[in-house]
Order: C-alpha cells, then sequence, then structure tokens
C-alpha cells in the first residue's frame, strides 16, 4: 500500500512536470492550423487505483487540475477538466467491466489488462476530457468547429504519447 501510494506521488509531480516544462513548449500548430495540444497529465487519473473511493479521486483531479493551472495560467480550466474526467471514470469502468470482474488492487494499465480493454478506456476517457476542456475553454458554442477540431486532433497525437508510457513504462501500482 506505501509502495503504491509513493509511486502515485511520483506519477503526480512526474506528469505535472513533464506537462508543463516540457510538452506545454512544444509548438505544433501549421500556421493558422493551431489544433495540436499534447496534454497527459491527465493520465494520472486514469491510473489511479480501482479500490480508490471516488470523492478521493475528485479531490486528487483537482489538485492536479489547479497545479496545472497554476503552470498555465488558466484559473479552474484544467481544473474542471480533471475532475469532469474524475467524475466519468467510475461509470467508463463499469461499462468496459470484464466478464470476470475487476480485481480490485489494480490500476488500469497494460501490466494488467489487455491492449484493447486499456485503448478503449484510455480512449474514452481522454475525448472527454478534451471535449470539456476546449468546451470550457472557448465557452461559446458559436466555436463549435474549432472545439471539435482541438478535440479530435489533441485527442490523436496526445493518445500516441498516452499509449507510448503504457508501452514503456507499463507500471503495476
Amino acid at each position: 500500500m506505501g509502495n503504491s501510494i509513493f509511486r502515485n506521488i511520483l506519477r503526480f509531480f512526474g506528469l505535472i512536470l513533464i506537462q508543463s516544462l516540457i510538452l506545454k513548449r512544444i509548438d505544433l500548430s501549421f500556421g493558422d492550423f493551431n489544433y495540436f495540444n499534447i496534454i497527459i497529465y491527465h493520465l494520472f487519473i486514469l491510473l489511479l487505483p480501482l479500490n480508490i473511493p471516488r470523492w478521493a479521486s475528485l479531490m486528487l483531479a483537482f489538485a492536479l487540475g489547479i497545479t496545472c493551472d497554476m503552470f498555465y495560467d488558466s484559473p479552474g480550466l484544467h481544473a474542471s477538466a480533471s475532475v469532469f474526467t474524475a467524475y466519468l471514470r467510475k461509470p467508463i469502468l463499469k461499462l468496459l467491466e470484464p466478464q470476470g470482474g475487476y480485481n480490485i488492487n489494480e490500476i488500469p494499465s497494460l501490466y494488467h489488462f489487455d491492449i484493447s480493454w486499456v485503448i478503449s478506456y484510455c480512449a474514452i476517457l481522454t475525448f472527454t476530457h478534451f471535449l470539456w476542456y476546449f468546451s470550457v475553454q472557448a465557452f461559446s458554442f458559436v466555436f463549435f468547429f474549432d472545439i471539435i477540431l482541438n478535440t479530435i486532433f489533441s485527442f490523436i497525437i496526445s493518445i500516441i504519447f498516452i499509449l507510448m508510457y503504457q508501452f514503456i513504462i507499463r507500471p503495476k501500482y
């Protein structure tokens, strides 16, 4: 248990540092086409243990989001998207529950689940995270196409990075 908590603390700060010091500075725009944003900090929420209570995941998601907001100078934007992702996590886990159920001591990673399950889980939560994030950022459906383009292109590039993390690190805890 102590080892799991320590690894999650490291993952929290590691993902925040990678997001704010490296990925924030990468500019993938092509002239006026600036719809690529690499955002992977929410991977912390995705990799929380299956047995964590919902209130704890919501609090951790808020702490993650507000910390990211401090680096991005976007008060509440990342926090709201992170809390929304944490709120949807339990229903998505229920939707994707395998035939034999879950071992409550596991985390949703390639170490414990097969690739199709991990891709489905990460893709659903990442897409909804981005849809919420860019909708709140625009704060108007006048920018509907910008929201959709940002969501789709950021999803594609970010899910590649998230799956690379899953393949390379293969977290156990």
